[in-house]
């Protein structure tokens, strides 16, 4: 069972008529671009609210080395969503990102999804330690983090 009080941040999206398919159905490649919408939000904000400099700042950046989506309902032309998203595991350089995508309708949970974000030098392109301030707000904003960190 999804705890939804689980998930402190979210976002709206409307299904727009160029995202369905034939069928009339949000195309599934699209939960992508909601995941990528939710993600680039949270961390903004998580960024605005605790006031962390030191990502996505100079040659701070993240890229995505993972990404997965179980759909379990369709959504349709019009559809009104909510992205639910967590932070569930930090590690060294990376961490773990997960989304539920609700139907603000119906509030169905219609699709689940997440991945891995590596922390990066923009430059070289080699993994970095995700700064101590990432850590602390992570650990402040959300309910439960697995920390894996290797000393």
């Amino acid at each position: 069972m999804i705890e939804l009080s689980n998930y402190k941040h979210k976002i709206k999206e409307t299904v727009k008529f160029h995202e369905v398919d034939l069928l009339g159905v949000c195309n599934n490649a699209v939960y992508f671009n909601y995941f990528e919408d939710a993600r680039i939000k949270y961390l903004q904000d998580l960024k605005a609210n605790y006031k962390i400099s030191e990502i996505m700042e100079g040659n701070s950046f993240f890229i995505i080395a993972h990404n997965y989506c179980d759909y379990l309902l369709s959504a349709t032309l019009d559809d009104e969503l909510e992205i639910l998203t967590k932070i569930s595991r930090l590690k060294n350089t990376s961490f773990e990102i997960e989304h539920i995508v609700v139907n603000s309708f119906t509030d169905d949970i219609i699709a689940k999804g997440g991945g891995v974000l590596v922390h990066i030098n923009k430059e070289d392109k080699t993994k970095i330690q995700l700064p101590e301030s990432f850590y602390n707000a992570v650990l402040d904003f959300e309910n439960e983090v697995e920390v894996t960190k290797k000393e």
